[in-house]
């Protein structure tokens, strides 16, 4: 059996490499081609082309890579047309994918999306595209479920295959232990962003606010996970930039570690969110794209729900405080030191978060790997 699958950030990485072991695990012969980051190599996929070459955010950005980014999809196409797969899985990314699979659909290839489009937060239009592009379309969260089958797409909620993958408890010292950070002090974790532009937009703020905590709590500790070299560099060129000193330990991947091992979390918003709630970990958000991406979505409304962060969506409230677009260092700096300053309202969200996990705890990848199998007519026998 082949699959195609496309996953074009390193949140559909993570994903798609969930995906691949639960299959292969039932059949151990399927292969899989596509694009693909470390996880679904290291899973066992070919990729065609590298996932880095998708890294652009927000609105207008992905304008300045579109001639590259449609000759790609052009590429994808033709390639699955003349070599036609058992099964096309597009992970996330739907300007993108949605379109791929709309053109393998017409041609008579099954098609499957894995991760709702935000259509209940903005466009929610893209409903009629999803109906004509797509066989079925697994959920991640229950509430994306009941809004698609109102609105004529096959979906099914699968759950999050990252509350199978973290225990309910989280251990900070072996965290620490494992990347040899202090084991008494207060640390800070910050996470600007997996893609180059968020590494760009965020890092001098976040480096900043670390700034402002340090003079407030001298015995602070930061560390910094980094995806892959290429952001390191562009990371370490902020903070030359900058000017500033800290305490602060750079560490090539290893984000859950380096989540698991903090106090509180200065993330980009994102899959972080998600991987920060189900760690327990306070949180505080930010995000800036460019002004006519901000312009579109919040000034003219287009973006149509309370919060940005998972996190807060999922909670209902807004215990991550959240900065989009127009804020300073300051204002993230003393959101911060509240949570460091304020058990027990840390402790009330552990509480909330560790609900939320056992709600998204559901054999994720068991479940959409039979939802594959079923899609193309063959039963799990294991």
């Amino acid at each position: 059996m082949r699959i195609g699958i496309v996953a074009n950030e390193v949140s559909g990485d993570l994903l798609g490499g969930a995906l691949i072991k639960a299959l292969h695990k039932i059949d151990p012969t399927i292969k899989f081609e596509g694009v693909a980051g470390k996880c679904m190599l290291a899973a066992g996929c070919e990729t065609l082309y590298p996932i880095e070459t998708f890294s652009v955010m927000g609105f207008v950005e992905p304008l300045k890579h579109l001639p590259e980014l449609i000759g790609i999809r052009r590429q994808l196409v033709k390639h699955f047309t003349d070599n036609p797969p058992d099964l096309f899985i597009g992970i996330d990314a739907p300007d993108f994918n949605l379109g791929l699979e709309m053109k393998l659909h017409k041609v008579g290839i099954k098609t499957l999306h894995f991760v709702s489009p935000t259509v209940w937060a903005w466009r929610s239009g893209r409903t009629k595209t999803i109906r004509k592009s797509v066989d079925l379309l697994l959920t991640l969260f229950p509430f994306e479920t009941n809004f698609l089958l109102e609105r004529g797409v096959n979906a099914q909620y699968v759950g999050h295959p990252l509350a199978e993958e973290i225990p309910f408890e989280s251990d900070r010292v072996a965290a620490r232990q494992r990347l040899n950070l202090p084991l008494a002090c207060p640390i800070i974790a910050l996470l600007p962003g997996s893609r180059m532009s968020e590494v760009n937009a965020l890092s001098i703020d976040f480096l900043q606010a670390a700034k402002n905590c340090l003079q407030q709590k001298p015995d602070l500790q930061y560390v910094v996970p980094l995806v892959n070299q290429t952001i390191r560099i562009a990371f370490e060129s902020k903070l030359q930039q900058s000017g500033i000193e800290l305490p602060i330990t750079l560490i090539d991947g290893h984000a859950r570690d380096v989540i698991q091992s903090a106090n509180v979390v200065l993330t980009a918003s994102g899959t972080a969110t998600m991987e920060t709630l189900l760690l327990k970990r306070p949180m505080v958000v930010a995000y800036r794209v460019h002004w006519f991406s901000y312009f579109l979505g919040i000034t003219m409304g287009l973006v149509k729900t309370k919060y940005i962060a998972m996190a807060n969506l999922l909670a209902d409230e807004e215990l991550a405080p959240e900065f989009l677009q127009k804020y300073d260092p300051e204002m993230l700096s003393t959101a911060l030191l509240s949570f460091l300053n304020e058990p027990e309202k840390v402790q009330a969200i552990e509480q909330r978060y560790l609900e939320i996990h056992r709600e998204l705890k559901q054999d994720t990848g068991r479940q959409a790997a039979e939802a594959v199998l079923a899609l193309i007519g063959r039963r799990d026998h294991e």
